[in-house]
């Protein structure tokens, strides 16, 4: 069977699936979608529950560890946000070393000391909110993505604030260099697609944009866009704008230090298409954008933004924090982070949160801060036992929990005085983020959900197709009667047809668990703990 009709097969079993009874018991219905073509077979954990008393409505091997994906974020959040609190603030400053004389000449350096805002003044509008597009631009690097958006907001925004009040302080020139001080942590890997390396300077998510816009008559070259410009890449363009129809083909590829070329096609009339270059070292990115900046904003600096970062001339991290402070950039508050990575799910930022539990505790290593992680979640009521994490974004290889783990940490949370914050945070069922194509426009549960989304997939190179890790979903449902419950749906190993691109497969899954939302929103006989046939019962092998 191929891709596309795999997928048309998944669409009519889905609606074959919404006509079953109403009347029917709910196992039978969970059945009904359990069982659909393609994922009879696979390994399927859910638990649902009744939000207010905790009595069991649906079960399904929840105590089996599954691989959680992104839903690994809705643990990594939690234990920020109770650790940190939602209206914490960044403040990264920009202090002097060396004195300044009457004719505003800084006879010495000027150091940023990165504090691991994952923004820096990027996506932050007038309103002071951080803004998003549902499909955010850190996946523009991912084969067969060519949906991604850009926020239309400029990412040196914070760049641009510090320059400018380093200019109101009385600064012309300076004499020395510009560092970027980044020993808050330790660079550590991120466990994500996207951007794969976590660190405490985050410009535009440590990534050149590059937007391909097609001419208006084939043969003509398109329009390749970089944001931010900046002097620190170098690009070599060459796409061409082909006959209307089909599909964009662009490829960006490293062709050496801070060089990279963009190659490829795209069809006339067919909508900008955006793809994304990784900077290899975020400091260096910095100093060389704060120094531009810095020059737009008329200070002078005679050090060179493509000489790399002087760090091994900073001097102690104790002698830095007694500098004389010359400029602030202060973030918006932590709940406008933790809404971003929970919507878009974004990985980089997500895998930079056990980074921020470690430096609160003047600690630098991932290891310390996934630590710091545990403890807060016991804190919250989790049976740690139940869950390991090797990262804060769900694609580390150690990322598995149980779903009776997932829900007690739901439930948990919404009995905190911070949960509208981490609820606002959660994608809503068939509107916004990751769950904005996960129900048709006309479905009843549409609205009616807000969860985290979770998809992580491998190659089977043996076989020549892409193994379906996990899809996942855990959040809050209320039902049409008005009930409210917790749940959580993990489906793992499901062998997809598709090659490089499964992004049609990847969303006919996530639509089946779009349709288990459905089941139990219509669900108005409180049925509870009935499970289905050949369903090991709460414990169980």
């Amino acid at each position: 069977m191929t891709k596309d009709r795999f997928c048309v097969a998944i669409l009519a079993a889905l609606v074959f699936a919404a006509q079953t009874r109403a009347a029917d018991p709910l196992p039978t219905r969970v059945e009904s979608v359990l069982s659909l073509p393609g994922y009879k077979d696979a390994h399927w954990g859910l638990l649902v529950v009744d939000a207010k008393t905790g009595e069991t409505v649906y079960e399904r091997n929840a105590d089996q560890m599954f691989c959680p994906a992104s839903v690994t974020k809705v643990f990594s959040c939690a234990a920020a946000m109770s650790e940190l609190g939602p209206d914490f603030r960044f403040e990264t400053p920009v202090v002097r070393r060396g004195e300044i004389d009457s004719q505003g000449v800084l006879k010495g350096d000027l150091i940023l000391v990165a504090k691991g805002d994952l923004s820096l003044g990027g996506r932050t509008g007038p309103d002071g909110k951080l803004h998003f597009e549902d499909n955010d631009h850190s996946y523009a690097g991912s084969v067969g993505t060519s949906s991604a958006t850009l926020v239309p907001l400029d990412p040196l925004a914070g760049l641009d604030h510090l320059a400018r009040e380093v200019k109101e302080a009385g600064i012309k020139s300076i004499t020395g260099d510009v560092m970027i001080d980044d020993r808050i942590f330790e660079n550590a890997p991120s466990s994500g697609s996207g951007p794969a390396h976590v660190s405490s300077i985050v410009i535009n998510d440590n990534v050149i944009d590059v937007k391909v816009t097609p001419a208006t008559k084939a043969g003509e070259p398109a329009t390749v866009e970089i944001v931010p410009k900046t002097a620190f890449i170098s690009v070599d363009e060459r796409v061409d704008t082909v006959e209307e129809g089909g599909k964009p083909s662009i490829s960006v590829h490293s062709v050496g230090p801070r060089r990279f070329t963009v190659r490829g096609k795209i069809p006339v009339g067919h909508k900008p298409v955006v793809k994304i270059y990784e900077v290899e070292e975020p400091a260096e990115f910095a100093r060389s954008l704060f120094i531009e900046a810095l020059r737009r904003r008329g200070v002078g600096v005679p050090a060179s933004p493509l000489s790399g970062n002087p760090s091994g001339s900073l001097p102690a991290r104790s002698e830095v924090a007694n500098l004389p402070k010359l400029a602030t950039y202060t973030s918006p508050p932590f709940r406008e982070y933790i809404r971003i990575i929970l919507k878009v799910s974004q990985n980089l930022h997500a895998s930079t949160l056990p980074m921020l539990l470690a430096a609160k505790h003047n600690e630098t290593s991932l290891i310390a801060g996934l630590k710091r992680e545990g403890v807060a979640l016991r804190a919250l009521g989790v049976d740690t036992t139940a869950v390991s994490f090797g990262g804060g974004a769900g694609g580390a290889r150690a990322d598995l929990v149980t779903p009776r783990s997932t829900v007690t940490l739901l439930r948990a949370l919404k009995k905190r005085a911070d949960f509208p914050t981490f609820e606002e945070a959660l994608p809503v069922l068939g509107r916004d983020g990751t769950l904005a194509k996960a129900v048709p426009a006309d479905s009843p549960a549409r609205g009616h959900a807000r969860a985290k989304t979770g998809t992580y997939s491998v190659g089977d190179p043996l076989n020549g197709r892409t193994i379906l890790t996990s899809k996942a979903l855990a959040g809050y449902l209320e039902t049409a009667s008005g009930r409210d419950l917790v749940f959580t749906f993990f489906l793992n190993n499901v062998p997809m047809k598709g090659g490089d691109d499964t992004s049609a497969e990847t969303l006919a899954a996530g639509q089946v668990l779009g349709k288990l939302c459905e089941v139990f929103y219509l669900d108005d006989t409180n049925e509870s703990a009935k499970p289905a046939a050949g369903v090991a019962p709460k414990g169980s092998n």
